[in-house]
C-alpha cells in the first residue's frame, strides 16, 4: 500500500466521450460540438481523447481530423476495427495530430468469435497481428483491445496479447464490454495476464468497463490496484446501455484516497463540473441530482445533523471540497452592456470557435437579445446560445421564426407558429392538452414527420427565475433515435426549438457504424 509520500505511478486518463459516449441513444454530436468538448477535455488535461471512429462515416472522419488539427496537448485517438480499411481511415484522420494514436480491436470471447466474427481463434490472432502492423505504418502509439475480454478464456487472452505486443502494440486494453465482471474477478484477470504474458512489463495495461451491473467504476479501480495504468472512461459516465465508467468518479477516487491508490493523474479537477455541464447540454442527457461529484446534490446537506457538522468542520461530512471539482465557478462573464470584443474573447476562453465575422455577428445579436431578457449571463448560457448558432443553414431544414401561445384556465391551450421549412415560410396552429403539446402538434401539422416522441425533459441552465430553460426532445423514426435541444427564457419557445432541432437531425444523413468495445 502506498503512502502520501510514496512515489506514485501516472494513471493515464483515456476519455471516450466523443466515441463510446456518443453511442448513447440520440447522443450524436456535430463536428462543432465535438470540437467544443475536445477543447474542454484538453483544458482539463485529459491524456488521451478518443475522438471517434473514423471509418463510421465521412462526418466521423472529418470530426476526428478536425480534433486532431485543433488539440495540441492531449493525444488524439481514433478507434478502428481490425481490418485494413478501418485502420487506414483512422491513420489518415489522426495524421495532423501533434500526438496521434490508433486503437484497434477484435473480439476474443468464444461467443463473439463463433457467432459474430465466424472466425477461428487462429484467424483472430492472425488478424490482430496484421492490424497492429497496419496501424504502425501511421504511428508508434498503437493500442489493441480484446473485445469482450471479460468473457474470454484466459489462455487465449494471453496468447493474443503476446502476439500483438510482439507486433508493436504499446497499450493493451482488457475491456469488460458487456459489464459482466465483478471487481475481484476482473482484478484477478488483470493480474494473471500481466504475470503470464511475455513483454507485459513493456506495455501499458488499460481497462474499459461498462456499467450494466453498476460496477464500471468499481471494476476499473480494482484493476488499477492490480496494475492497470490506463482507465478508459467518459464524462458523466455517458455511453450505450447503462454507460461507461465515470471519469469524474475515477479521478476523484484516486485523488481523495491517495492513501490507497499508488497512482496519480494530471487532471485539472476544477474543470470537471464545466465539462460535465457542457457534455450534458450538448448531448441532451441531464445529470441526475444525486450523481457523485457532478450532481446538483453532490455537496448538499439537508439533515440538520449533517448541516451542523459541516458548519463546525467541513470534513465531518465532506471528503472533497466542492470548489476542487469546479463547483462555485458559475462565473458571471457578460451583461447587456458588454461589447463584441468582450463577447468574442469570452467565447475563445471557453474554447468556442467562431469561424467567420458573419457567425460572430449573428451570435452577438442573439446574445444581446438574451441579455435584454436575462440580467446575468453565465458561461452555461453562452454554451447554450452557441449550440443554437452551430446549426448551419444546409442542415437547418426547419427553423422557428415566430410564435404565439395562449393558455387560460378552463380554455384549450393553443399555439400559432411561423416556421421556415426548406427556406419557405409556413404558418400553422393547433390545440393541445397544454401549450407545449399544442406547439408540437402545430409543428407536426406542417412537418408530418411521422416520428415518435420518446422523451421530453426540461432543465434550468443556471439558477434564478430568469434562467434559460433547456429542453431535450428525443424522437424516433425508422429505427433512428435523435435528441434535439433548445434553450430560451420562455420554456415553450425552448420546447419548440428542441423539437425542430430533433427534426433537423432526423432529416440529415446519419449513416454510420457503431462498434462496441
Amino acid at each position: 500500500m502506498s503512502t502520501p509520500h510514496s512515489p506514485k505511478d501516472s494513471l493515464i486518463i483515456f476519455d471516450t466521450t466523443l466515441r463510446d459516449g456518443e453511442q448513447s441513444p440520440g447522443a450524436s454530436m456535430t463536428r462543432e460540438e465535438k470540437l467544443r468538448i475536445a477543447r474542454q477535455l484538453e483544458r482539463m488535461r485529459v491524456d488521451v481523447i478518443e475522438a471517434g471512429f473514423a471509418a463510421a462515416s465521412n462526418g466521423d472522419f472529418e470530426s476526428v481530423r478536425s480534433i486532431a488539427e485543433a488539440v495540441k496537448e492531449s493525444t488524439v485517438c481514433s478507434l478502428a476495427r481490425a481490418n485494413e480499411n478501418d485502420i487506414r481511415r483512422a491513420g489518415e484522420a489522426i495524421r495532423p495530430a501533434a500526438r496521434g494514436r490508433i486503437h484497434t480491436f477484435i473480439a476474443t470471447s468464444p461467443i463473439h468469435m463463433e457467432k459474430k466474427l465466424r472466425m477461428t481463434p487462429d484467424q483472430v490472432v492472425e488478424q490482430a497481428v496484421k492490424s497492429v502492423g497496419w496501424a504502425r505504418e501511421y504511428t508508434d502509439d498503437v493500442e489493441f483491445s480484446a473485445e469482450d475480454a471479460g468473457r474470454s478464456e484466459l489462455d487465449f487472452l494471453c496468447r493474443i496479447f503476446e502476439a500483438v505486443i510482439k507486433a508493436g502494440a504499446r497499450t493493451i486494453n482488457v475491456p469488460d464490454t458487456v459489464g459482466y465482471n465483478v471487481p475481484e474477478q476482473y482484478a484477478g484477470t488483470l493480474r494473471k495476464v500481466m504475470e503470464r504474458v511475455p513483454g507485459a512489463d513493456k506495455v501499458i495495461w488499460s481497462v474499459h468497463c461498462h456499467n450494466d451491473l453498476g460496477l464500471a467504476v468499481s471494476n476499473s479501480l480494482a484493476a488499477v490496484m492490480a496494475g492497470a495504468r490506463q482507465v478508459e472512461c467518459t464524462i458523466n459516465g455517458l455511453g450505450e446501455r447503462a454507460g461507461n465508467a465515470s471519469l469524474e468518479e475515477i479521478v476523484m477516487a484516486v485523488r481523495t484516497r491517495a492513501d490507497i491508490f499508488p497512482v496519480e493523474t494530471r487532471i485539472d479537477t476544477t474543470q470537471i463540473v464545466p465539462a460535465s455541464r457542457l457534455v450534458s447540454q450538448i448531448t441532451g442527457y441531464p445529470v441526475q441530482p444525486n450523481k457523485a461529484i457532478v450532481g446538483a446534490n453532490a455537496f448538499a446537506h439537508e439533515s440538520g445533523i449533517h448541516q451542523d457538522g459541516v458548519l463546525k468542520h467541513r470534513e465531518t461530512y465532506e471528503i472533497m471540497r466542492a470548489e476542487d471539482v469546479g463547483w462555485g465557478a458559475n462565473k458571471l462573464v457578460l451583461g447587456k452592456h458588454s461589447g463584441r470584443n468582450a463577447f468574442r474573447a469570452r467565447l475563445q476562453e471557453l474554447g468556442i470557435a467562431v469561424e467567420t465575422e458573419e457567425q460572430l455577428n449573428a451570435a452577438f445579436a442573439r446574445f444581446k437579445e438574451l441579455a435584454d431578457k436575462k440580467h446575468e449571463i453565465f458561461d452555461e448560457d453562452l454554451h447554450a446560445l452557441m449550440s443554437d448558432e452551430a446549426v448551419t443553414p444546409e442542415v437547418e431544414h426547419y427553423r422557428l421564426v415566430a410564435s404565439r401561445f395562449h393558455s387560460e384556465t378552463g380554455e384549450t391551450p393553443q399555439a400559432e407558429l411561423t416556421l421556415t421549412i426548406g427556406g419557405r415560410e409556413s404558418r400553422s396552429q393547433a390545440q393541445g392538452s397544454g401549450p407545449v403539446d399544442a406547439a408540437f402538434k402545430a409543428i407536426e401539422a406542417v412537418a408530418a414527420s411521422g416520428s415518435e416522441l420518446l422523451l421530453y425533459s426540461v432543465n434550468a441552465i443556471t439558477t434564478g427565475t430568469d434562467a434559460q430553460g433547456e429542453v431535450t426532445v428525443r424522437l424516433a423514426k425508422d429505427g433512428r433515435v435523435v435528441n434535439g435541444q433548445g434553450a430560451d427564457t420562455d420554456i415553450i419557445v425552448a420546447s419548440a426549438k428542441a423539437y425542430l432541432n430533433a427534426l433537423n437531425k432526423l432529416s440529415g444523413n446519419a449513416e454510420k457504424l457503431n462498434p462496441q468495445l
